[in-house]
C-alpha cells in the first residue's frame, strides 16, 4: 500500500489542482491522465525565504489553523475537495461513487449534498451543462471511483441535467425541478441506508444564504434537504416528508424566509422546529449551536473543525459539504464580505476558542477550512479566524 501524502503536502496538490483545472472549461487539459503542468515548488531553492513561502502559498494558502481550497469558483473548489477527502492513492482511499450536479441551481447541488453521508459517501463535482470542466474531468479521472454497491455498482450518480461521464457505470437521480430532484436524492440514499431517516432539514429556496449550512449537515447525517418557498410547500416536498413517516422537521432559516404558516404546515407531517438567525451569518452560528437529541452540531465548546465559505457563493456549500463529513467534522460558517470578519462570527469563534491549563499538547485544538480565492476569503480574514482557532494558555499556570 502506497503511503497517504502527509496534510500539508496534499493540501499544495488540492491548490495545484484548483489553480491548474481551472472552472472555465477552455483548458485542454482535461483527460484522466492529465497532471498539473506547474513544476512543485520546492522549500530553500530560493534563497529568499518570504518568496519560497509565497510560492507554497503561505499564507494565502494555509495557516497554522487553517488550511484553503482556493479555488476561482466552486467547479474548482469541488475537485479540490473531493481530492483532499479522497486522496485515492489505493482503493481504500477513492470514494465508491460521485455525484455529478450541474452548476445552474444551488439547491439541486445543496440537496445533493446528502449522498456524501454513509452508505454512498459520493461528492459533489460539478459539471456545466451538457460539457464537463476540465477541473471535473481531472478530478474524476484521478478519483476513480470504485463503484457503489448500494447504488447497483454505480461509479457516478448523475443528478437531473448534469453531463454524463463516458466510461463509467452511471446511475441517474430524475425529477422536474429542483424540489422532485430532492425527493428523488433522498429516494436514492433512503433506499442505500435501508431505511429513511429519522429527521429532514427544510431550506428556503429563494434565499441561498440561509440555505447553505443545510449542505453540511445533510453529508454528515443523511438527512435530506428539502426545499419550500417563504409560503407554500412544493408536492415533491410533501411527498418526501411523508416517506419519512412523521420525521422530526427542521427549518432553517427566519421568518422572512419560510413564514410561520409552512411551519404550521409542516407540524402537520411532523414534529417541525424552526432554527434561525436574523441574517445568514447568524442562522449559520444558531445552526452550528443547535442539539436536539441526535440532531445538530452542537458546537459549543472548543475541538471541532469548522468551513467557512462566503454568501455570494451558494455552490461552494455543496462542494465544500466532504469536508463536514469526514476529518475533523464541523459546520459551515459564512462570511458576506471577502475582506471582512462579521462581529457574530468573531464571538462564536471567541467562545469555542480552545485553552490549556499547563501542556498545550493535552488540550484539543480547532481547525478551519477557508473555500474558495481572494475574492471569497481574504488573506486578513484568514489570518484573524486562524489567530481566534488558536489553543491559548488559561487558568493560574498561565505564562508559567
Amino acid at each position: 500500500m502506497r503511503p497517504v501524502l502527509p496534510a500539508v503536502l496534499l493540501a499544495i496538490i488540492v491548490l495545484l489542482v484548483a489553480s491548474c483545472g481551472g472552472g472555465d472549461g477552455d483548458d485542454d487539459g482535461g483527460g484522466n491522465d492529465a497532471a498539473p503542468t506547474a513544476d512543485a515548488p520546492i522549500i530553500g531553492q530560493s534563497g529568499d525565504e518570504e518568496e519560497a513561502a509565497t510560492d507554497l502559498g503561505f499564507p494565502a494558502f494555509a495557516t497554522k489553523n487553517t488550511t484553503r481550497v482556493g479555488g476561482a469558483d466552486a467547479i474548482a473548489n469541488a475537485a479540490g475537495v473531493a481530492q483532499a477527502v479522497f486522496p485515492s492513492r489505493d482503493d481504500d482511499t477513492r470514494p465508491s461513487a460521485v455525484a455529478l450536479v450541474d452548476s445552474t441551481d444551488w439547491r439541486v447541488a445543496i440537496s445533493a449534498a446528502q449522498l456524501m453521508a454513509a452508505p454512498l459517501r459520493a461528492p459533489v463535482l460539478y459539471t456545466e451543462g451538457d460539457a464537463l470542466p476540465a477541473a471535473t474531468e481531472q478530478a474524476l479521472g484521478r478519483l476513480v471511483p470504485t463503484g457503489a454497491e448500494q447504488a447497483g455498482g454505480a461509479q457516478v450518480i448523475r443528478v437531473g441535467g448534469a453531463a454524463a461521464a463516458e466510461g463509467y457505470k452511471t446511475t441517474e437521480v430524475e425529477g422536474a425541478d429542483h424540489a422532485a430532484l430532492a425527493q428523488a436524492i433522498d429516494r436514492l440514499q433512503t433506499a442505500a441506508a435501508g431505511k429513511p431517516s429519522p429527521a429532514v432539514l427544510i431550506a428556503p429556496a429563494e434565499q441561498p444564504g440561509f440555505a447553505m449550512p443545510a449542505a453540511a449537515w445533510a453529508a454528515k447525517s443523511g438527512d435530506p434537504v428539502l426545499w419550500v418557498t417563504r409560503d407554500a410547500i412544493p408536492p415533491a416536498t410533501r411527498a418526501a416528508i411523508t416517506a419519512h413517516k412523521r420525521p422530526r422537521i427542521y427549518v432553517l432559516g427566519p421568518e422572512s424566509a419560510i413564514s410561520k404558516g409552512v411551519l404550521d404546515q409542516l407540524d402537520e407531517l411532523g414534529d417541525a422546529r424552526r432554527i434561525s438567525g436574523p441574517d445568514p451569518v447568524a442562522n449559520a452560528i444558531a445552526f452550528a449551536r443547535f442539539s436536539d437529541g441526535s440532531f445538530g452540531w452542537n458546537v459549543i465548546d472548543p475541538g471541532h473543525g469548522i468551513v467557512v465559505a462566503s454568501t455570494q457563493r451558494p455552490l461552494d456549500a455543496a462542494a465544500a459539504a466532504p469536508l463536514s463529513a469526514s476529518g475533523t467534522y464541523g459546520p459551515l460558517l459564512l462570511l458576506t464580505a471577502a475582506n471582512a470578519l462579521p462581529a457574530p462570527l468573531q464571538d462564536f469563534l471567541l467562545d469555542i476558542q480552545p485553552g490549556y491549563d499547563r501542556d498545550p499538547v493535552r488540550g484539543v485544538y480547532n481547525h478551519g477550512w477557508m473555500i474558495g480565492d481572494e475574492t471569497a476569503v481574504s488573506v486578513d480574514v484568514q489570518a484573524r479566524i486562524d489567530a481566534l482557532l488558536e489553543i491559548q494558555a488559561v487558568g493560574a499556570d498561565e505564562g508559567s
